[in-house]
């Protein structure tokens, strides 16, 4: 996992009017199963896709399950856990995804086991 700056990844994707947002819902997904060690689970590309294609549905119930993911891959480097999968879940179902992701990779950049890059 690298850490990534939060504030370039925010303004790109609204530079791009979202399209950048996208590279960054599977860079969190792939990210997020690593942590949690569990690469088994969808691609992100198969996330983005069942996203679109039912209608931001799946997007809901994947905010809430990298949401207990994270908690998961927190409990596991003793780092305290919170009612994330909840916070996540509100933020997108309000249309604050972009707020969910921030919150997401704010997370991902405290493990120690990251690396310092952009």
């Amino acid at each position: 996992m690298t850490s990534r700056n939060i504030a370039i990844y925010i303004l790109l994707t609204i530079v791009t009017c979202g399209i950048f947002g996208i590279y960054w819902f599977i860079v969190l997904h792939e990210d997020i199963n690593n942590a949690a060690q569990e690469p088994v689970s969808p691609s992100g590309g198969v996330a983005v896709i069942l996203t679109i294609v039912t209608c931001c549905i799946y997007g809901l119930y994947w905010a809430y399950k990298m949401g207990e993911k994270l908690d998961k891959a927190c409990t596991m480097r003793g780092i305290p856990t919170g009612s994330r999968s909840i916070v996540y879940l509100v933020l997108s179902i309000f249309g604050l995804s972009i707020v969910a992701y921030a919150l997401m990779q704010d997370t991902l950049n405290k493990f120690p086991d990251t690396q310092q890059t952009a």
